[in-house]
C-alpha cells in the first residue's frame, strides 16, 4: 500500500516566494524502525522553511524526506522495537527534519510530545517546531533568565509570537517588534496584562525605533537578549541594542545574510552573537531540547499560558495555496494544514 504525500513540482525555475508549485506524489507506506514512532498525520504546520525547500534554497538534510514539513499532529499509527511510553492511538505532536505534508510519517522516538491538553489536535500542529526554536534559543542559547529584558524581533510571526509568550512566562520583560499598528495590537492581546504593566513593550518597526524603545524599557541598560530573524538589516542595530553582557541569537535571515559589525561595540558590552538552526541538528541534540521542551514549557501550553495562534487551516491539498499565503506577508502566527480530513479529536 501506497500513501500520498505533497512534494515540490520543479518547474524550471525557482519561482517567487509567493507562487510555489506544489503537486502530488506517491511515495511507499513507511514502517517504524528501532527507535522510531509511526504516525498517522492529522495536521502540519506550515513554516518559512518550507518555502525556502521548495524554492531549491533550504534543501533537507541527508536522510530526510524530500519534501517539505518540520511539524505535525497526529496518532500513533506503530511503535519500532525499543520504544517506551508510546502506544497506537495516542495523540501525539512531533518535530520532523523534513517530510511533514503526509499522511503518514516516522519519526525518532524522542521526537515526540504528547498531544497538549485543550488545543484541537489539528491545531497542536502550530506548536513544536515554535516552542522548540523559541526554547532552545532562549534558554540554551541566549541563557535568559527572570528579571532580564528579551527583544524578541517578528512578534507576529510563528516563532516570535510564541516566544514572546514564553519569555514572559519565564519571568522576563519583552520587547518585540511587528510592522503596523494593527498588528501591533493583536501582538498586545497575546498578553493583554503584560502589556498594561509594560512588561510586554510592541514596537511597530514602520515608525518607532526599536533600539530607542528598548532603552526607555530598561532605563539605558538594553537587552540581555535579542531573538532576531531578520538577519543582516539588523546586525548593527540589535548590537546597538543589547546590553552589557548581552546575546545576540540570529535564527533567521530574512534580510539579508551579510553584514559588517562593529566588534568594538561588541567588545565594549561584553557581548556575544550566536547563530543556530534546529532542522540540521542531530537527533540526539532534537530529543534533549524536546525533553527539556516536555518539562519546562509543555505544561504552560497544558494551561493555556503559552498558545500558538492559527491563522487558516488549509487543506493538504492546497499546500501551494498556504505558501502564498505565508509569504505575502499577511498571516499572524501559523498555517496548519488539514492533512487528515476533519479527524481532529
Amino acid at each position: 500500500m501506497r500513501i500520498v504525500s505533497a512534494s515540490p513540482v520543479v518547474d524550471g525555475s525557482a519561482g517567487p516566494v509567493n507562487a510555489p508549485v506544489l503537486g502530488w506524489a506517491t511515495e511507499p507506506r513507511p514502517s517504524a524502525a528501532e527507535g522510531e514512532v509511526l504516525v498517522d498525520v492529522v495536521g502540519a504546520g506550515v513554516n518559512p522553511a518550507d518555502l525556502l525547500q521548495v524554492r531549491g534554497l533550504y534543501p533537507p538534510p541527508p536522510g530526510a524526506p524530500a519534501w517539505p514539513g518540520l511539524e505535525v499532529s497526529g496518532r500513533v499509527r506503530a511503535v519500532g522495537a525499543g520504544v517506551d511510553g508510546w502506544a497506537p492511538g495516542d495523540p501525539v505532536v512531533a518535530l520532523l527534519a523534513g517530510g511533514g505534508y503526509a499522511e503518514q510519517v516516522v519519526v525518532p522516538a524522542g521526537q515526540l510530545l504528547p498531544a497538549p491538553r485543550g488545543v484541537e489536535l489539528l491545531a497542536a500542529a502550530a506548536l513544536p517546531e515554535a516552542l522548540c526554536t523559541a526554547w532552545s534559543n532562549l534558554v540554551d542559547v541566549g541563557r535568559l533568565a527572570p528579571g532580564q529584558t528579551v527583544l524578541v524581533h517578528g512578534g507576529s510571526g510563528g516563532v516570535g509570537h510564541v516566544a514572546l509568550q514564553l519569555a514572559l512566562a519565564l519571568g522576563a520583560r519583552v520587547v518585540t517588534t511587528a510592522g503596523g499598528a494593527d498588528r501591533c495590537a493583536q501582538v498586545a492581546a497575546l498578553a493583554p496584562d503584560a502589556a498594561a504593566s509594560g512588561d510586554l513593550v510592541v514596537v511597530d518597526h514602520r515608525s518607532e525605533d526599536f533600539v530607542a524603545r528598548v532603552r526607555d524599557a530598561t532605563g539605558g541598560a538594553g537587552a540581555d537578549v535579542v531573538l532576531d530573524v531578520v538577519g543582516a538589516a539588523y546586525l548593527d542595530r540589535n548590537v546597538d541594542a543589547l546590553a552589557t553582557g548581552g546575546r545576540l541569537v540570529v535564527i533567521g535571515l530574512q534580510k539579508g545574510r551579510r553584514a559588517e559589525v562593529d566588534l568594538g561595540a561588541l567588545l565594549t558590552k561584553r557581548a556575544s552573537v550566536h547563530g543556530t538552526t534546529l532542522r540540521s541538528r542531530p537527533a540526539v541534540e532534537k530529543a534533549a531540547i524536546v525533553a527539556a521542551v516536555r518539562a519546562h514549557a509543555w505544561p504552560l501550553v497544558d494551561d493555556g499560558v503559552v498558545r500558538a495562534v492559527v491563522h487558516a487551516t488549509v487543506p493538504l491539498g492546497e499546500a501551494g495555496r498556504a505558501h502564498a499565503m505565508l509569504g505575502d506577508g499577511g498571516v499572524f502566527g501559523k498555517i496548519v494544514l488539514d492533512v487528515a480530513g476533519g479527524s481532529r479529536d
